[in-house]
């Protein structure tokens, strides 16, 4: 169903937060009156250098975001009730948080949730973030903007060859024509139009 998303609220902790349960910035981020998430579709928070990729796919900008060791959570305005959480309350993290089984992924690396997962955490992080056996967070390369407005996601159809032009996008795996680079440009650097668009002469 659509949701209307002035009731609730970005919440954060820098590095942790020192004391567990406290938040340094609640209610962080706010939506103003009937700004209307519509059921099936994605909100998305960015900051305002973003790539031009988040950009056309934004909703709303907010100066400062996670750098990885930062905990953010949606919560419900007035009751602080937490739905869903990146990171736990408590020490600092280091440069970021263990997930799917890997160290400091939270940082420098692009998170997708899970098709499966239909609901928030709760606040269970640990849960959430899961190990290498299994976690409702698919842990990609860093910039990875394929899935980026939209969920769920079919990753069993994902590209995983790093050579093709489409790693980590939905879809079988694509790769540059003999001669050219992904953008249909000449790579051969001793041909006369190196790196200019066509066939190599």
């Amino acid at each position: 169903a659509d949701v209307d998303l002035s009731g609730y609220s970005l919440s954060s902790c820098s590095n942790g937060c020192d004391v567990t349960d406290e938040w340094d910035y609640p209610d962080n981020v706010t939506f103003a009156a009937g700004t209307i998430l519509t059921d099936g579709d994605v909100f998305v928070v960015y900051h305002g250098s973003a790539d031009a990729a988040i950009v056309v796919e934004g909703d709303q900008t907010f100066t400062y975001l996670s750098n990885g060791d930062d905990v953010f959570a949606l919560t419900q305005i007035g009751s602080g009730t937490i739905l869903d959480i990146i990171g736990t309350t408590g020490d600092d993290p280091g440069s970021g948080w263990e997930v799917a089984g890997v160290s400091n992924a939270t940082k420098d690396h692009t998170l997708v949730r899970a098709s499966s997962v239909e609901s928030g955490n709760g606040g269970n992080w640990e849960e959430s973030a899961g190990d290498a056996d299994g976690s409702e967070w698919v842990v990609l390369d860093q910039n990875t903007w394929a899935y980026l407005g939209s969920h769920p996601h079919d990753f069993a159809s994902t590209c995983d060859d790093d050579t093709a032009c489409n790693y980590g996008e939905e879809g079988d795996c694509t790769y540059a024509e003999e001669g050219n680079d992904c953008d249909g440009n000449c790579d051969d650097d001793t041909a006369c139009n190196y790196g200019e668009e066509g066939d190599c002469t």
